[in-house]
């Protein structure tokens, strides 16, 4: 009966540590799928930003051409 007992007590300590390292495992996956998915995010932001720069760069510079052909016109 004592080697049940022991038996039953090893299982539960086994079984509560892969718990354990199972939820630790998890919690490891989620972070790094944040971050990931941060990163993904940084990523978009800038290059809409460069492309909003170009952009912005390249209507400021034919308005003024467009507007220096209007005056010297």
């Amino acid at each position: 009966m004592a080697e049940l007992e022991q038996e039953f007590i090893r299982e539960s300590v086994q079984d509560r540590r892969r718990r354990a390292r199972l939820r630790q495992q998890s919690a490891a996956r989620s972070r790094q799928r944040r971050r990931y998915r941060e990163y993904k995010r940084g990523s978009i932001r800038f290059v809409l930003l460069v492309l909003s720069m170009i952009a912005t760069a390249v209507v400021v510079t034919i308005v003024m051409f467009e507007m220096l052909a209007w005056v010297l016109g």
